[in-house]
């Protein structure tokens, strides 16, 4: 083959490539899911999934309570630094109708086991192992937390760590007022 030949034929090779990715970018543009972001003031979706003692727990199971909802994962650094402080006013607030949910994404029931266990955990762990709930709520990156008022509205959000003061002042912001 001489070399004009060559050239042609190298030239129609990047012209198909660089057709087949404008092509495969438009149509994955045009078919991708649309995940709505949920904004404050939104109802919270619903969902349902088990916690490591096998009981199920659905999120409109705690309309009438504020819900603290957690996003993690084992390997977190900021996850890890909340949950004793997050741990403490669970205890120190579940009578007076704030649920804590920390939802676990898609790591295996072992692992979370082991991890609940060695932090001595209280409120309930859940695994999201098809990540539908973290596609739903739209996560990235963790820790992020949900604050769900007793109504089942999306009171506020908050993407990475929080301080202490902040997890108590966010609890109380989403505390049933009647209790």
């Amino acid at each position: 083959m001489d070399k004009k030949k060559k050239r042609r034929y190298l030239r129609a090779v990047i012209l198909v490539i660089l057709f087949g990715a404008i092509v495969f970018t438009i149509y994955s543009t045009f078919t991708k899911e649309k995940v709505e972001v949920l904004q404050e003031g939104d109802m919270a979706p619903d969902f349902e999934l088990v916690d490591m003692n096998g009981h199920t727990h659905r999120l409109s199971d705690y309309k009438g309570q504020g819900v603290f909802l957690n996003f993690w994962g084992t390997w977190c650094k900021p996850c890890e630094s909340e949950f004793p402080v997050i741990d403490h006013y669970y205890k120190t607030y579940q009578n007076d109708g704030i649920q804590v949910l920390a939802i676990n994404i898609a790591e295996t029931d072992f692992t979370v086991q082991k991890y609940v266990e060695n932090k001595g955990l209280t409120f309930p762990v859940l695994i999201d192992k098809s990540k539908s709930v973290m596609s739903t709520y739209n996560i990235n990156p963790l820790p992020t937390t949900f604050l769900i008022n007793p109504e089942g509205e999306i009171e506020k959000f908050i993407t990475g760590e929080m301080t202490d003061e902040m997890i108590l002042n966010n609890m109380k912001q989403i505390m049933p007022k009647d209790i």
